[in-house]
């Protein structure tokens, strides 16, 4: 009887597992930016340029995804070539020590109509904090160019880079202890 019990929950699971579908970021048209305040009265936009990120899921409303994201921390923009240099240095995210920024979903909890908030644990810098985030789910629609199933998501959050021990030399008046995160995001249905 136990072998009948197992066997049906092995083929129960495989089947569950046959109905996950995966989705992959469009490094075309996805952005992973962050926003910190400067000296108290202007907000310095940047970006990671080089982003590779996955979601699955087997529901259609998406409640069971499960997301990876990794960015390379030398491909921080700013639009400010010195900047750029400065922040990649070991005064902020010492990216030849720490060269990789990740996230990986812990949950992904329907809110309300096309609002989800998203958990999961951000590394990077060498400490690994837990993060929620605010989605929104814009929807998908079929690519008519590549015939592809595409998902567009709103995602923003904030973090505070001395829970990851980013330039603690430099005081809040200097740069604001709060990180604003905002991500556009498609991702294309594999």
């Amino acid at each position: 009887m136990n072998k009948i019990v197992i066997m049906t929950a092995a083929i129960l699971s495989l089947s569950l597992a046959s109905f996950a579908q995966d989705w992959t970021w469009d490094k075309a048209h996805s952005q992973l930016n962050f926003g910190i305040t400067h000296l108290t009265i202007n907000e310095i936009d940047g970006t990671f340029t080089s982003v590779d990120a996955k979601l699955t899921a087997s529901k259609e409303d998406l409640t069971d995804a499960q997301i990876q994201l990794t960015a390379d921390v030398n491909s921080i923009n700013t639009g400010n070539d010195q900047r750029n240099t400065h922040l990649k240095s070991p005064d902020f995210f010492d990216a030849a020590q720490f060269g990789t920024l990740t996230f990986k979903s812990t949950s992904f909890q329907k809110v309300s109509d096309k609002n989800y908030k998203l958990s999961g644990d951000l590394s990077f810098h060498g400490v690994t904090k837990p993060v929620v985030l605010d989605v929104v789910y814009n929807g998908t629609v079929v690519n008519p160019m590549s015939k592809k199933t595409v998902a567009g998501f709103k995602i923003t959050g904030t973090i505070k880079r001395s829970d990851f021990g980013i330039a603690p030399s430099f005081p809040v008046a200097a740069l604001s202890d709060e990180v604003k995160l905002n991500a556009n995001a498609e991702f294309v249905k594999n």
